[in-house]
């Protein structure tokens, strides 16, 4: 039989998967910093069908962001240096999340900070509005204080994610890690023992370029984020190394620009994933990705998105 054949025959298969008790509809999340506040894009793509839409990083108070240049693209990728831009979490609150929230999927606030009393007083906030989830980040490169300094430690990490917790009990908390983190496996367990109901991975990679020109570092803060299909492989082996080590739910992104991408990371073990970059260069990507994973079960016969991972063997 051939796979349109077997397609034509298969039972619509149930895309939603449960995060740390929240439902989304399918596992298709846009990433934070690469879709604004969602309402961005609408008339673009039907923004109701993704399963979630994670916020940028938002921080206690305003932000203006880095100065200089922004963006930089490279080989198979793309550096960013933004540096939070923001309106703050009660600008947020008030002028942004009534919108999001009627564009139908989870919510989720990417919550950011330059200090541990910042970041625990925007999860104060956070908790008492009407976000579905928080995705703690400690992993951002594009600052100068805070950011990515709180994920390469596993002791200054449970820190942070214990005042968070401490702060939002009442929401799920998803933490975000670095790839630059020279033990990701004990900052991912020390985020979990401190009270992380999931975990994100992988932010961007630090990098930078240089204007050969000019005879300078492109960006002015130096180092920048990179992300996008080139970071795809090394971001897949940390997720599948990170199934093995936590007993959490698990959100896989890094370069993913297609369905095959995304599967890639669910075989690897990931509850979901985020796609970021790929949207700047084709905004249907998601809606696409959707598509693609549901034709994927219908092929192989997967009822719900949890059985596709695959099962790893010591022989690997």
């Amino acid at each position: 039989m051939s796979p349109a054949e077997s397609l034509r025959g298969a039972a619509v298969p149930d895309l939603s998967v449960s995060i740390a008790g929240v439902r989304f509809k399918n596992p298709v999340i846009a990433a934070s910093g690469t879709f604004g506040y969602g309402r961005e894009y609408r008339g673009i793509i039907d923004v109701s069908r993704l399963g979630g839409i994670c916020t940028k990083g938002l921080t206690l108070h305003p932000r203006r962001g880095n100065s200089g240049r922004r963006l930089h693209e490279t080989p198979s990728g793309l550096l960013n240096s933004i540096g939070l831009e923001n309106p703050g979490i009660p600008g947020f609150i008030e002028g942004e999340l009534p919108a999001l929230r009627e564009l139908g999927p989870v919510v989720i606030a990417n919550l950011s900070g330059s200090a541990i009393d910042e970041y625990a007083g925007g999860a104060a906030l956070l908790a008492a509005s009407s976000v579905d989830m928080i995705e703690l980040n400690i992993s951002c490169p594009n600052v100068r204080a805070g950011g990515m300094a709180f994920g390469l430690d596993p002791e200054t990490a449970a820190a942070v994610v214990r005042r968070v917790r401490h702060r939002a009990e009442n929401k799920p908390l998803m933490v975000k890690l670095s790839p630059n983190a020279p033990d990701l496996i004990g900052v991912a367990r020390s985020c979990v023992n401190a009270g992380a109901d999931a975990l994100s991975l992988v932010n961007t990679f630090k990098a930078m370029a240089i204007d050969i020109r000019a005879r300078k570092p492109v960006f002015q803060n130096i180092s920048a984020g990179l992300s996008g299909p080139a970071v795809r492989p090394i971001a897949l082996r940390m997720v599948w190394e990170l199934r093995e080590a936590v007993q959490v739910p698990l959100v896989g992104m890094g370069g993913i620009a297609e369905s095959g991408d995304a599967l890639e990371f669910l075989l690897a073990g990931a509850e979901a994933v985020q796609v970021g970059s790929a949207t700047f260069a084709h905004p249907p990507a998601m809606i696409e990705i959707i598509e693609g994973i549901e034709s994927y079960m219908k092929e192989y016969g997967f009822t719900v998105p949890g059985e596709i991972a695959i099962r790893k063997r010591r022989d690997c």
